[in-house]
């Protein structure tokens, strides 16, 4: 029997996923000990798992590196790959949303060329552009995102709001929620349809953990 593969976002995604996946009888106790490996097998069930940095968990998944990915919202919208979206998991949520300077808030979408900073590009753009129909300056930026209206570089930014401790800290708030976020589980297309049977059955164990979400 071939390994599935699955890739998971380093982090705190990953803590969660792998307790979520033992929860169904995946063996994931080799991936909690300490260690610099990037490839965890559990052999009784033949999958695979490997630990890729977000950002490049829906290359892996399109491509056919991993079978199956488990990855946010946001990272699936900026990267906009060819795969199947097949459940919300649910957890590592959060939101997407317009943040700034108070006085921003009347402002945003009666700006010409308004100065939008983001670490995530094709999302702004899509939001401002698409949803809006309205002319903007995009900065992408790496890090640090919030300093971008404070300094003068941007009016507004585009970014993943959580607690929103962050921006108050710094003077800033959301100014308009563009849409909610959590992990989702992907499945690469050709996978799906080779592999349908075990995939479903992961899918359908996974759903009745969450409720049938």
């Amino acid at each position: 029997m071939k390994y599935l593969t699955v890739a998971l976002a380093k982090g705190r995604l990953a803590e969660l996923a792998m307790d979520m996946f033992g929860e169904i009888g995946m063996d994931c106790s080799e991936m909690k000990e300490k260690t610099r490996k990037l490839i965890f097998t559990d052999e009784k069930n033949k999958m695979k798992f490997i630990l890729v940095k977000a950002s490049d968990v829906p290359t892996y998944v399109e491509y056919g590196a991993a079978d199956i990915g488990i990855v946010g919202k946001d990272t699936l919208l900026e990267e906009n790959r060819n795969l199947y979206e097949m459940i919300n998991l649910g957890f590592g949520k959060c939101k997407m949303a317009v943040c700034g300077k108070a006085e921003m808030r009347d402002r945003i979408f009666n700006v010409n060329n308004l100065k939008v900073a983001s670490k995530y590009p094709h999302i702004a753009e899509k939001f401002f552009r698409d949803e809006k129909g309205q002319t903007i300056e995009l900065i992408k930026l790496n890090g640090s995102v919030e300093l971008a209206p404070l300094v003068g570089l941007s009016d507004v930014i585009v970014d993943i709001v959580e607690s929103g401790k962050t921006l108050a800290e710094n003077g800033l708030e959301v100014l308009y929620d563009i849409c909610p976020l959590s992990a989702w589980f992907v499945v690469n297309k050709v996978s799906m349809k080779m592999y349908t049977e075990r995939i479903m059955a992961i899918v359908e164990g996974l759903s009745r953990n969450l409720g049938g979400n």
